[in-house]
């Protein structure tokens, strides 16, 4: 059975991204499923000093082997004043140190919500534009708007929206079949 990892980008308890990440991996069929809380791999802040130092962290060695060893991956990112939250890109950046192919050629559905109508594109653009020089192979997007007038009780509720996670998430579950 094919495995697959999930995780937002977000260090918040409450995240509305690993919501999201949640539902979606729910909608994946015949699939193995990991979500990841990426409060369980705190690094120190990237330093090109401090790696030449210590070396690399165990947690950023230990997400590496984990991105390493699954079939896919379903990323939601939460977006902090336009781009990638601090926690998230602190990680990316020990991760990208340790293997500068990060993503593995792995299909990915990359998604991205917020509270406001936007959905976080702005930081789903910059991941877009970024990943596949880490060797991403981004399969579907998707951005939930308006995050709490959409989503409630763990599903999306409004039914266009919905419509289109689900395509996305088809076309992820193909390219993992493939």
């Amino acid at each position: 059975m094919k495995h697959i990892i999930a995780f937002a980008g977000s260090n918040s308890k409450q995240s509305i991204n690993k919501q999201l990440v949640t539902y979606t991996s729910s909608l994946v069929e015949n699939l193995d499923t990991t979500i990841l809380d990426l409060n369980d791999f705190e690094v120190p802040i990237f330093s090109v000093d401090l790696e030449q130092e210590t070396g690399f962290p165990e947690h950023a060695k230990r997400l590496m082997n984990i991105i390493k060893e699954a079939d896919g991956l379903i990323i939601s990112l939460a977006e902090h004043n336009g781009a990638y939250t601090a926690v998230f890109k602190n990680l990316f950046d020990w991760i990208s140190r340790v293997e500068p192919k990060t993503f593995q050629n792995k299909p990915m559905l990359l998604m991205a919500t917020s509270p406001g109508a936007r959905g976080g594109l702005t930081v789903l653009e910059m991941a877009k534009a970024r990943f596949p020089r880490h060797d991403s192979n981004i399969v579907a997007t998707y951005s939930l708007p308006s995050f709490f007038d959409n989503f409630s009780e763990g599903k999306i509720t409004h039914s266009d929206l919905n419509a289109q996670l689900l395509k996305a998430v088809k076309l992820f579950q193909e390219a993992l079949n493939h």
